[in-house]
């Protein structure tokens, strides 16, 4: 749980399995005791609402099973409710699931895995803690290494192959 809190700071873990219209949420609490199952609206007042609930019960992990496009405005709610929030990989998830009775896939069920896997099995978990000074500033010059790439396919290289296609063999 690289990036995460330790275990132990943590009293509610929320299991979120994300959908286009709606989201299913399971919270449990240490002890493994459901303290929410129900269906979640892709709705930023009803997750901080949600959130701001669940917080009276102690530190929120909220986890989710897509944490970009769909799954961005529940990590984006729960960051801004300071609650810690983490990832479940698509592959561990299945392995996981694998583990638990039953094969129907519905979302319930994924939301109450992803909710287990946060409290008895944090190593699964990806941190989705926002990037660090160094971080964006790596990212920043890769940035710039891909936009020079690009310059120098435009200028260079694409010429050179349209020459090279009209059977002429004069380089740029």
């Amino acid at each position: 749980m690289t990036g995460i809190e330790p275990q132990e700071c943590i009293q509610v873990f929320v299991g979120v399995d994300v959908g286009k219209g709606a989201h299913h949420a399971v919270a449990l609490d240490q002890t493994g005791k459901r303290l929410l199952d129900s269906a979640l609206p892709n709705d930023e007042a009803k997750l901080r609402a949600l959130i701001t609930k669940l917080k009276g019960h102690g530190r929120v992990l909220l986890v989710v099973d897509q944490p970009a496009t769909i799954g961005a405005l529940p990590v984006a709610v729960a960051r801004a409710e300071g609650a810690t929030v983490a990832y479940l990989p698509g592959l561990a998830m299945r392995r996981i699931a694998d583990l638990h009775a039953g094969e129907a896939k519905t979302d319930a069920r994924d939301a109450y895995i992803i909710a287990e896997a946060a409290r008895s099995m944090p190593h699964t978990l990806r941190s989705l803690k926002l990037p660090d000074n160094d971080v964006a500033e790596l990212t920043m010059l890769c940035g710039f290494d891909d936009d020079l790439a690009g310059q120098i396919t435009q200028t260079v290289i694409l010429p050179f192959l349209a020459a090279a296609k009209s059977g002429g063999t004069k380089q740029p």
